[in-house]
C-alpha cells in the first residue's frame, strides 16, 4: 500500500523521531560498551558500501571494544541482514550500516517486508554519494538537453540498467522519464558491476549509477558522463554539470548510514554517532574517504533522522507515481 503524505508525516516517521530520542529507561547501563560491537551490513563483501562500513567500524573501536563486521547480504534490498539487525537486542552491540533507500522507503517499494523499518534508530550517516548520469561512449550526445532530446526521437528504443528494481538508478530513471515525457525501458541487474559490463558492451546505453564504479571507465573514456545528480557540482568530476541545471530539482544520491535495533536507548545511539563523527573528522581518514570519490560526513542521530526524512519525501510520489511496487 502507498502512504500518502498525511499518513507519511504521521504513520511511516512517527517512530523515527520517537525511537532517536528515547529515554535510556529499562536499558540503563553504567558504561556502554563493555564488550564487542557487531556491525552487519547486508550486502556482499569489497563492495564501497562495505568498506565505508569498515572504516565505521575503525573508528568505533576507540569505544575500548573489538567491532566484528559481519556481510549478511540476501533478500530484496538486504533484507536479511536488515532483519537480524532489526530483531536483536536493543542494546547497542549489534547495529546496521546500510544504504539510504532501506530507512526511506523499502516498506513503500516492497509491501512483502513485514517489518517497520522506520522504528530502526538512526544513528549516524557515514558518507554521501550523489548518481551521475552515465552513456555509452559512442552515444551521440554531449549534454543532458541532447540527451533529453534524443531520447524523445527514439521513444522505446533506450534502454537503461540499474543495480536493481527498487534500487536508486530504478528510482532516478522514473524520475527522468516523469520529469521529461520520455519512454525508456528499464533493464535491472543484480547490482552496478553487470550493468556497467552491459553498458560498456554496448547492450544497454545509459544508467544513472554511482562514480566509484565509473570513474575509470570515464576517464579512458568508455563512458561519457552528462551530469551529476547531486545539488552541488562535484568537486571530483570539474565542470560537470549538475542534473538539476537542466532539470530544476531533479536530484538522485544515496549514502550509507548506521543504526542500531528499535528501542536502543537514545544514550547508546549517541555514543555510538560520537565516536563516528569524532573518528571521521580525522584528517586521514576524511583523504581515504574522499579517494573512494564519495564525501565522508559523521551525523548525529537527529541529522540522519532527517536525511531520512528527506528521502522519503523525495522518492515516495517517485515510486506512487511509477508503480514501482516490487511483486
Amino acid at each position: 500500500m502507498i502512504l500518502d503524505r498525511r499518513q507519511l508525516n504521521h504513520g511511516l516517521f512517527a517512530g523515527l523521531a520517537a525511537s532517536a530520542l528515547s529515554p535510556l529507561g529499562a536499558f540503563a547501563q553504567a558504561k556502554f560498551p563493555t564488550r564487542a560491537i557487531t556491525m552487519v551490513v547486508p550486502l556482499p563483501a569489497g563492495g564501497t558500501a562495505d568498506i565505508l562500513a569498515r572504516l565505521g567500524a575503525e573508528q568505533l573501536r576507540s569505544l575500548g571494544q573489538s567491532v566484528v563486521v559481519e556481510n549478511r547480504a540476501g533478500g530484496a534490498g538486504g533484507l536479511v541482514g536488515t532483519e537480524y539487525v532489526f530483531h536483536s537486542k536493543p542494546d547497542g552491540y549489534t547495529i546496521l550500516t546500510a544504504p539510504q533507500l532501506t530507512y526511506s522507503i523499502q516498506n513503500v517499494i516492497n509491501p512483502a517486508i513485514k517489518i517497520d523499518l522506520s522504528r530502526l534508530v538512526p544513528v549516524s550517516i557515514l558518507a554521501y554519494y550523489p548518481a551521475i548520469l552515465v552513456v555509452r561512449g559512442d552515444m551521440p550526445v554531449n549534454n543532458v538537453q541532447e540527451f533529453i532530446d534524443y531520447a524523445k526521437k527514439n521513444p522505446g528504443k533506450l534502454n537503461c540498467g540499474s543495480q536493481g528494481n527498487g534500487q536508486i538508478g530504478h528510482l532516478a530513471l522514473e524520475q527522468f522519464k516523469q520529469m521529461t515525457g520520455t519512454d525508456i525501458v528499464h533493464v535491472p541487474f543484480r547490482g552496478s558491476a553487470p550493468g556497467i559490463v552491459a553498458l560498456t558492451g554496448g547492450q544497454i546505453d545509459f544508467m544513472f549509477d554511482l562514480l566509484p564504479a565509473t570513474r575509470q571507465l570515464i576517464e579512458t573514456k568508455k563512458l561519457k558522463v552528462l551530469a551529476v545528480c547531486s545539488k552541488e557540482p562535484l568537486k571530483v568530476l570539474p565542470g560537470v554539470p549538475t542534473m538539476s541545471e537542466t532539470l530544476p530539482g531533479f536530484v538522485a544520491d544515496t549514502w550509507m548510514g548506521v543504526s542500531a535495533p528499535p528501542g536502543t536507548p537514545n544514550e547508546i545511539a549517541q555514543t555510538l554517532s560520537k565516536a563516528i563523527r569524532d573518528g571521521l573528522r580525522a584528517p586521514e581518514l576524511q583523504k581515504k574517504i574522499a579517494a573512494m570519490d564519495v564525501e565522508p560526513r559523521g551525523t548525529t542521530p537527529e541529522e540522519m533522522a532527517e536525511s531520512i526524512r528527506e528521502s522519503a519525501e523525495r522518492w515516495i510520489p517517485v515510486i506512487k507515481k511509477g508503480k514501482l511496487i516490487i511483486k
